[in-house]
């Protein structure tokens, strides 16, 4: 599988999220020459989806006629990004203590990077996307989770033990949606996965008081993908659970924008299908919160990468972008 005879070499990124795993394969990243992807299902413990991350990317490299140069693994926190061990985060609470590092440099014999899917994104779109020539911007990831990428003075800023940008931990409300292992965090009120818990509590209220919604057939296992369709089809009650949502993003705006002055906020995930739905409150939020004189300066927009962040972000930290 590495012999020098095999053709090109690729850089390989693996983009580990609570619902799905992308394995892809690039030459000169940004640009994927083979990818593919598939369910992670925490629940099924991590042996699971780490199997299938080795038999895709072997599938790939035998597909492209390859060897790959380093894999890059890029995976919700909290974790340790120098030993590369995945130490349990929120969506994916049965990967404890999973030393992907070790395993994938054993199997493939490269090396293996690995950093936080929040910071990955923050590089990712700093080199190739909306944040180009900015010295101070934020990416957020708002997918399962709901965390933050710092780019401080043209740097990624990682904090004293490298926990810096978990902003979906901070307590909005006393009580709420749990999320991050907290009631009323962002988390839990502005994540992919807090929107859908508190969207289905509005729809079994909206169910008890005679309210017709096309989410009733979807309550016992609603998604954010739902709530989404519902909105692009004109229902009511999706497009006020997004909006509130969008109120709640806004918080977390407002606290970024007091706290770090930047230039631009970038938003990953269900923002780039939500679109203005989502935004547009979340930035009527900011300004009603923040400092007038920091938030005027602050652009917010979705990731520019699009749907293709996850993929770009995994390969570069393969090609070690986030290393300085």
């Amino acid at each position: 599988m590495h012999s020098s005879n095999r053709g090109h070499e690729v850089f390989v990124g693996v983009d580990i999220g609570g619902t799905k795993t992308a394995v892809v394969l690039s030459t000169a990243p940004p640009h994927v020459i083979w990818r593919s992807q598939f369910p992670t299902r925490p629940d099924l413990g991590p042996e699971h989806a780490v199997d299938k991350i080795v038999a895709f990317i072997r599938e790939g490299l035998l597909e492209t006629a390859t060897s790959p140069v380093c894999i890059g693994v890029s995976c919700g926190s909290p974790l340790d990004r120098i030993a590369g061990v995945i130490e349990r985060p929120p969506n994916l609470d049965s990967w404890d203590n999973v030393p992907i590092k070790a395993i994938l440099e054993k199997k493939f014999g490269v090396r293996c990077l690995v950093e936080n899917d929040a910071n990955a994104g923050a590089v990712a779109e700093h080199q190739f996307g909306a944040g180009r020539g900015f010295q101070h911007m934020v990416f957020i990831t708002m997918g399962t989770g709901f965390g933050a990428g710092l780019i401080l003075n043209g740097r990624i800023f990682r904090g004293a033990s490298a926990m810096a940008g978990e902003i979906g931990h901070v307590r909005l409300t006393p009580d709420g949606p749990h999320g991050y292992g907290k009631a009323g965090s962002l988390e839990g009120w502005a994540s992919g996965a807090g929107m859908a818990r508190h969207g289905a509590e509005m729809v079994r209220a909206a169910m008890a008081a005679g309210q017709a919604t096309l989410l009733a057939a979807n309550v016992q296992c609603l998604t954010a993908r739902d709530i989404g369709c519902a909105m692009a089809e004109g229902d009511p009650l999706a497009i006020r659970i997004v909006q509130e949502t969008g109120r709640r993003l806004g918080d977390a705006l407002a606290l970024l924008v007091d706290v770090l002055n930047p230039e631009c906020i970038l938003i990953g995930g269900i923002a780039l299908r939500l679109g203005e739905h989502l935004l547009a409150p979340a930035r009527e939020r900011m300004f009603e919160e923040a400092l007038p004189t920091a938030a005027r300066v602050c652009r917010i927009g979705p990731a520019e990468l699009g749907e293709s962040i996850g993929d770009v972000a995994a390969l570069g930290v393969a090609m070690g972008l986030h290393e300085n």
